[in-house]
C-alpha cells in the first residue's frame, strides 16, 4: 500500500482519539490497528517507521512502535471488544 495513504489512515485513527490524551490515544490506535489492519498493512506501517517516520503523527508513530515491540494492547474502546462464541451483548452490527 502507498506509504502516504497508510500513514494518513493511521493519523486519522489517532486523531479520533486525541481527546483522551496522547498515551491513551496511542494505545487506542495500536488496539485499532492490531484488530483491523491485515498483516500486510501492519508490515507496511512498520516500514513507514523505518523509512518515512515524519509521515506519522506522535500518537500514530507510538502506536506502531508499540505493536512492533510485540505488545498486545488490551481493548481500549468498546469498538474492539468482541463477543465470545455464543455470547450476547456487544455488537456494532446495528
Amino acid at each position: 500500500m502507498d506509504a502516504a495513504k497508510l500513514a494518513y489512515m493511521a493519523n486519522q485513527i489517532a486523531r479520533n482519539f486525541d481527546a483522551i490524551g496522547h498515551d491513551k490515544a496511542a494505545l487506542a490506535t495500536a488496539d485499532h490497528i492490531d484488530k483491523f489492519w491485515d498483516p500486510r498493512m501492519k508490515a507496511d506501517g512498520f516500514r513507514i517507521l523505518d523509512n518515512d517516520p515524519d509521515l506519522l503523527g506522535p500518537a500514530a508513530k507510538r502506536a506502531l512502535e508499540t505493536l512492533r515491540e510485540g505488545h498486545d494492547p488490551a481493548p481500549q474502546t468498546r469498538a474492539t471488544e468482541f463477543n465470545a462464541v455464543n455470547e450476547g451483548g456487544r455488537s456494532d452490527a446495528g
